[in-house]
């Protein structure tokens, strides 16, 4: 079975995988250049997993659409210290086929930013920061979250994953921490338009229930990091006995993908001191993990709509007062 696993993700961020290469992290675009609105998002995401030099690249387009739009490959090599190699190393990760592309892309992105939206306000949160700034700044942070998942978000991986949830003869959920918090709301959903799920966030427990699973089990890892081994292992046991594996996390290009049949990739604001990593990820994989739901609930209506209605009919007693 092991001949199923994914080769590992080179040093420039690619996959070997045509399935992993969705999560967009592909040594070429894996289908149309994303679109500008989503430029940013992309940045964002992958930006912890390139290279320094490639930072640098990534970070000067996202800081200056509109300036990095006006220079040629060598222009943009120069003001970042890097290579012409580099600069064409960093559009192909970012989804696009060259420079050529992603300049294009970034003169759409600054005329969408000079049409009238409103700069984007620090989310810092300082220890001396009033309440009131604290409740701007993070609902600004989650807000942006949001629409940065959204943008990156793979619609044809996750269509492929909704498939196979939907058909599933059982589902196991795996996560730990904050993401088994979210691998706990999954499967409270899948449980109530009458599927079976399980979410394991027992790492002995979920490995001794992936060696039950087969073809046509399906098993869902989610891991900001990619690199939980706790979420990793049982995973991989799920990948190597023919389930189909979906993997939800914020580096596509992490360890857990190279058991993901389907890849679901997240965005994440910034770290700070008050702000851990699981706070903004968390926010993120819950818009997945409900998109993910939805589209299941709309192939299988006939027998979700049933089915949510005997569970709030069973629980409306207790919610009357």
């Amino acid at each position: 079975m092991t001949q199923r696993v994914k080769e590992s993700f080179g040093s420039g961020g690619g996959s070997g995988s045509a399935g992993a290469g969705s999560g967009g992290a592909g040594s070429g675009p894996s289908g149309p250049p994303p679109a500008p609105a989503a430029l940013a998002a992309k940045v964002r995401t992958l930006a912890p997993s390139m290279t320094r030099s490639m930072q640098r690249v990534a970070e000067a387009v996202a800081n200056d659409p509109a300036g990095c739009a006006a220079l040629t490959v060598t222009g943009l090599a120069e003001l970042t210290g890097t290579s012409e190699a580099t600069v064409v190393r960093t559009a192909r990760l970012l989804g696009y086929p060259g420079y050529r592309d992603l300049r294009l892309a970034l003169a759409g992105l600054a005329a969408q930013q000079q049409s009238g939206r409103a700069p984007a306000i620090t989310t810092d949160i300082a220890v001396d920061d009033p309440i009131a700034d604290v409740v701007a700044k993070l609902a600004y942070d989650e807000q942006q979250t949001l629409a940065d998942t959204a943008a990156g978000l793979d619609t044809v991986q996750l269509g492929a994953a909704v498939s196979a949830a939907a058909a599933a003869r059982r589902i196991d959920v795996y996560g730990v921490g904050a993401s088994g918090l979210v691998a706990q709301d999954l499967t409270q959903k899948l449980l109530r338009i009458g599927l079976i799920a399980h979410a394991h966030s027992d790492p002995h427990l979920a490995v001794t229930n992936a060696v039950q699973l087969r073809a046509g089990d399906v098993a869902i890892a989610i891991t900001h990091s990619g690199s939980t081994g706790d979420v990793i292992e049982p995973l991989r046991v799920a990948f190597e006995h023919g389930a189909t594996t979906v993997a939800i996390t914020g580096r596509p290009d992490g360890p857990v993908t190279q058991y993901a049949d389907h890849i679901l990739t997240t965005s994440t604001a910034r770290e700070s001191e008050l702000r851990p990593a699981a706070m903004s990820s968390r926010t993120s994989q819950l818009l997945v993990v409900d998109c993910l739901f939805v589209g299941v609930a709309q192939r299988t209506y006939e027998m979700a709509a049933p089915a949510l209605a005997a569970s709030y009919e069973a629980l409306a007693h207790r919610h009357r007062r």
